[in-house]
């Protein structure tokens, strides 16, 4: 513990590169007579990545400002977010996140005895947690619950229960863990200002907040454990470091959301000793390599042009490899290689989309979306609300589908129409006439409108569409009986500018094109 550092200084090192701080005088006077306890907590879901390094620096910090410090792996949390991490995964789940936290600590030369590693079930399943998980579901409003967890569970039309109990165990977490901060992403806010509110309510104080910004990943969008161009897994190669940094947003002179940017400020310069600096490698003929002692002076280079993107692209790569090589070289261990394949199993496909051996993940990557084109329609015999249509899905014969849109578009609109067709669902008689698919609409009850959803401009037939950051091979047929489709489609809709989305990833034609509809925004896509 550093015992040379006043009560300001310490608060300086806890504060530095956050975004913000809730109860900043209450910290200053914990520490004016001892250091602080202080907790992070990450849900045991998709595997760390490089954007973990994140947190582990400021954690860093925190221990040089002489705290004391829980990492909380919340592996009850990771099953209630809308089941990310199946029950059965979720013991070994939690042991691969204490090993990758344990490198990532080791890499960036924390000791990990100063630490405590707690696991959430470890006392969320006590009687005394229980009972207080009753008490606050006494007080707290279904509105305030959905709001507090809007920015960190995923929201659908209509939740589940468990995604509006989360805000509340994470609440009652700051209590159970004896802490005086919680530490966090700034999309957490409503949570925490939510615990703020509600733990008086049961008797217990309120604690202090450290909010870090949100740093956006290698696309210029939040950094994800789904979104394999995204981010960059701890495990990866230096080749697909290259590879993934080559493909990042890295715009010439752009510092806004600048995902490269942002990993050098909130972790590489946090990390350098005090004569350390940031060098841009580059060849005499451009001047020889470029030194920067701040993140600001490098910004400000970057920002008049005078650091190339391939340049800094070039530098940030040196570091992250510097980073990843220890953690690499732990997961040599064969028996870390066979906990990851445990933890993280991939499912081999069989007919019918069934997983051999293997958890099924319900995932939107197991749709078979595809963009079609009607080449024939007519009235259903049997059904005045119905359309026969002959669908050409890129197959050596069209589909025969029936659609429920007479009253909604004119048959004249129908013909040689561009649309967007689910594939896989199981063929199905509606009036006797056998359909073969869905065309996708944007849909509402209350008043009834209905929209097929429209593929973006130079569209190819039978094109496969996919899901924004979900990659795999669709299902060959969706198990009707497991509802693979039903438990998808509740989060299928349109979002404020008519564009499709799952959990707010869009739906994408291979070459980028946004899917959407025509006037509906904010709509059910069914």
């Amino acid at each position: 513990m550093p015992s040379d550092l006043t009560p300001d200084q310490k608060y300086e090192l806890l504060a530095r590169n956050l975004q913000e701080v809730l109860g900043e005088e209450k910290i200053k006077t914990v520490l004016k007579e001892r250091d602080l306890k202080i907790y992070w907590g990450t849900a045991t879901t998709g595997k760390p990545h490089v954007a973990y390094f994140v947190p582990m620096s400021k954690i860093a910090d925190f221990l040089r400002a002489g705290a004391e410090v829980t990492i909380l792996f919340a592996d009850l949390h990771a099953y209630l977010d809308n089941m990310k991490a199946p029950w059965e995964l979720l013991a070994l789940r939690v042991q691969y996140y204490e090993h990758s936290i344990k490198a990532m600590l080791q890499s960036i030369g924390v000791s990990i005895d100063k630490l405590k590693f707690v696991k959430g079930t470890e006392y969320q399943l006590s009687k005394e947690y229980t009972l207080d998980v009753y008490r606050m579901s006494s007080v707290i409003t279904e509105h305030d619950a959905k709001k507090a967890g809007a920015e960190v569970v995923k929201q659908v039309e209509h939740p589940l229960l468990s995604g509006l109990l989360y805000p509340g165990l994470q609440a009652l977490d700051e209590e159970y863990l004896k802490v005086d901060a919680q530490f966090g992403g700034i999309d957490q806010r409503k949570i925490f200002t939510f615990a703020e509110k509600y733990l008086p309510q049961l008797g217990y104080q309120k604690r202090a907040h450290f909010m870090n910004p949100m740093v956006p990943g290698l696309t210029g969008a939040k950094m994800s454990s789904s979104e394999d161009e995204s981010k960059i897994d701890l495990l990866d190669s230096p080749a697909d470091v290259k590879k993934k940094l080559k493909k990042a947003f890295c715009e010439p002179g752009n510092i806004e959301n600048n995902g490269i940017l942002s990993f050098v400020k909130h972790v590489i310069f946090p990390l350098f000793k005090p004569d350390e600096m940031f060098v841009v490698p580059r060849k005499e003929e451009f001047g020889g390599d470029a030194k920067y002692d701040t993140f600001n002076a490098l910004e400000k280079a970057f920002a008049a042009e005078e650091v190339h993107p391939g340049d800094l692209k070039t530098a940030t790569e040196n570091y992250i490899n510097r980073l990843l090589e220890p953690i690499r070289k732990t997961f040599q261990d064969p028996k870390l290689k066979a906990l990851a394949a445990k933890a993280y199993p991939t499912p081999t496909k069989q007919k019918g989309g069934a997983a051999a051996g293997a958890i099924e993940e319900i995932t939107p990557s197991r749709l078979d979306i595809r963009v079609g084109k009607i080449v024939e329609v007519g009235k259903h015999p049997d059904a005045d609300a119905l359309y026969v249509e002959k669908i050409d899905l890129g197959e050596a014969v069209p589909r025969t589908i029936v659609s429920g849109l007479v009253n909604f578009v004119p048959i004249e609109e129908m013909n040689n129409r561009m649309v967007v067709v689910l594939c896989n669902l199981k063929a199905a008689k509606m009036r006797g006439v056998e359909s073969q698919g869905m065309v996708l609409c944007a849909s509402t009850d209350d008043p009834k409108q209905v929209e097929p959803l429209l593929p973006p401009e130079g569209a190819v037939v039978g094109e496969r569409i996919s899901i924004e950051n979900f990659d795999g091979t669709p299902d060959e047929v969706l198990n009707p009986k497991k509802k693979v489709w039903e438990k998808l489609q509740v989060d299928l809709k349109t979002n404020g500018e008519c564009m499709a989305q799952w959990q707010e990833n869009y739906l994408l034609t291979k070459s980028g094109g946004k899917i959407r509809a025509k006037s509906m925004s904010n709509a059910p896509i069914r």
